[in-house]
């Protein structure tokens, strides 16, 4: 059995599986089971109502999870698959831990050939949070994941950026991290447009 069949195995049984993506070590789990997303937070010490984002396959994955406009499709159209997080609403196929009861969903959709047929396999969303726990540096490297877990995909050693996070309804950055001045750039064209097309 290859190591993504072995990662499917185990998350389909709520398990923890460390998986490599194109910024640092991710900590995944079955996104639409609560008691697996419970888990992730365990894991990590992170407190309940913090939220966590999710991983997606494809956008046909990514549309079943939460709710995409023009505006968000054309941003997701650039920039995905990619080291961005897009902050959109969810839907309520999710548990609503995952949002901590913001009604938003963080979304990856990973510029990596192992976390996209992981999850394409799985064929559901998983967690997408650094496999540390909180507080600790995130990992980059096997030797340095620190989130107890139950099965870890080896996939070398990792650029280290973290994502660049985005508020697709606000139009704005949360966090810079890789290729933020792109994504900002793009967002400055998206409020032109929207001014131009409100005004009288």
């Amino acid at each position: 059995m290859d190591p993504i069949d072995m990662a499917v195995l185990v998350l389909r049984r709520d398990g923890l599986v460390v998986y490599p993506t194109e910024t640092v070590y991710g900590l995944g789990a079955d996104a639409l089971s609560e008691d697996a997303v419970r888990r992730v937070y365990e894991a990590k010490n992170r407190p309940v109502g913090k939220p966590i984002s999710v991983a997606v396959s494809d956008m046909e994955m990514l549309e079943t999870i939460a709710e995409v406009d023009d505006l968000a499709r054309a941003f997701i159209k650039q920039f995905l698959p990619g080291p961005v997080t897009v902050i959109l609403p969810a839907r309520s196929c999710l548990p609503e831990i995952l949002t901590g009861g913001t009604g938003l969903i963080g979304i990856r959709w990973p510029n990596n050939e192992i976390a996209i047929e992981l999850i394409s396999r799985l064929d559901a969303p998983i967690t997408s949070t650094s496999a540390n726990i909180s507080d600790d540096i995130a990992p980059t490297r096997p030797d340095e994941v620190s989130a107890p877990h139950d099965y870890l995909i080896d996939g070398g050693e990792l650029p280290g950026t973290p994502s660049t996070v985005v508020n697709l309804s606000a139009r704005r950055i949360l966090r810079k991290g890789a290729e933020w001045e792109a994504v900002e750039a793009f967002l400055e064209t998206l409020r032109w447009k929207h001014a131009a097309d409100t005004t009288p």
